[in-house]
């Protein structure tokens, strides 16, 4: 307890690796890692049961898939956890290359699962959307352009991390997904803007982001719809976005008590893109509080202590990862109370899903591999090793 409090305790580069892990890992992100968990578990056995009978399912078959699927991400994050920030990198290099992959073949082989959508692969009886497997990976490749950019004599790592960028978002648009394709420009913004752009550029192109929006919205009748709809005045209460709200706003303050709300027995998506919903209904906004202050917990901590360190791949990379995560939570919270248009997006580590559990479970693991203690890397201790 005296190091969650105070902060990790530095040790020797000799020491054996797990007691190193343990004394250099940020303990509180991990705890709330846990806990966002095992609130989605909960939720989970509220959300689920309906659309297990309604597929002639055991009633808690999807809450036993989600906790198979959370064990292998939690392993995944621990294991990515314990890694160097260069073997983080090589395996990220790697996984980026192999999703990249699977998204340039979705329209030649995925499927949309009855969505409009087509985002996911299918094998045997399992599926899996590479767009959130590419998300991590894409954020440490592009930080790694982004840092060798600043070597002396290094690449144009900047240009190659927006090409790299335009090439992913181009693909994701064809889906179409421009949840994850907004994602994906906002992490290259965030580094980009970390690594020392102009203000007047990022500017610029949001405003291209805009310009394409508007082009979507003129050539895409799913992306019309969703806007159409975000835009109206009126909520059609027989819609998910209408249920969500409703079952918001019956929620108050305590919630109507666990296992007493409706909103699952309507919302076809009430484990997955609206759990929130359900959450707020049973549960009020008492636990809808917490959620939130978890994920403020894991983004504020986590710059806190990139703040500190000096390698620019690693702050470029785990801000990126920070950010990413932070903005997917929020971004699934504003669509369930209407202050954004539909996405289909994930809440991390709650939602029902294994690409979502387990991707997340990625990202963290490369979060907590590059907020680790890393006393060599503190400003103060170059200074003193060059007075001596």
């Amino acid at each position: 307890m005296t190091e969650m409090v105070h902060g990790t305790i530095p040790v020797a580069a000799g020491d054996p690796v797990l007691p190193r892990w343990w004394r250099t890992i940020d303990k509180w992100t991990m705890s709330c890692i846990l806990i966002l968990f095992g609130i989605g578990l909960l939720l989970g056995f509220a959300a689920s049961p309906p659309l297990a009978a309604r597929n002639n399912l055991a009633p808690f078959y999807y809450v036993s898939k989600q906790f198979s699927f959370g064990m292998v991400a939690i392993a995944v994050m621990l294991a990515f956890s314990m890694m160097s920030p260069v073997m983080v990198r090589r395996l990220a290099v790697v996984g980026f290359v192999l999703a990249f992959v699977a998204l340039v073949l979705l329209p030649v082989i995925g499927t949309d699962h009855g969505k409009g959508a087509v985002r996911w692969h299918s094998i045997g009886g399992f599926s899996f959307q590479p767009s959130e497997f590419l998300k991590p990976g894409f954020v440490v490749v592009a930080a790694w352009f982004m840092a060798a950019s600043q070597e002396l004599g290094g690449p144009p790592g900047r240009s190659y991390s927006l090409a790299l960028t335009i090439v992913i978002v181009a693909f994701l648009a064809m889906q179409p997904d421009f949840g994850q394709a907004c994602l994906v420009l906002f992490a290259w913004g965030v580094m980009y803007f970390v690594a020392g752009a102009p203000l007047a550029l990022l500017m610029g192109l949001a405003g291209a982001a805009i310009g394409a929006g508007a082009v979507a919205y003129d050539q895409s009748e799913h992306f019309a719809r969703r806007i159409d709809g975000f835009l109206s005045p009126d909520v059609d209460p027989r819609t998910q976005l209408g249920y969500a709200s409703n079952a918001i706003r019956e929620g108050g303050f305590f919630g109507t008590g666990v296992g007493e709300g409706t909103v699952k027995l309507s919302l076809p998506d009430a484990h997955t893109d609206f759990i929130i919903a359900v959450a707020a209904e049973e549960y009020g906004l008492i636990l809808v509080l917490i959620i939130i202050a978890l994920y403020v917990m894991v983004v504020v901590r986590s710059l806190a202590r990139l703040m500190r360190e000096r390698d620019p791949f690693i702050r470029f990379a785990g801000t990126g990862l920070a950010c990413v995560f932070g903005v997917q939570a929020m971004i699934n919270m504003g669509v369930a109370v209407r202050l954004l248009p539909a996405k289909g997006m994930t809440l991390p580590f709650v939602s029902y899903g294994g690409s979502s559990v387990i991707a997340s479970g990625i990202a963290v693991g490369m979060l907590l591999a590059f907020t680790r203690t890393r006393p060599q890397g503190e400003l103060g201790d170059i200074l003193m090793r060059k007075g001596r």
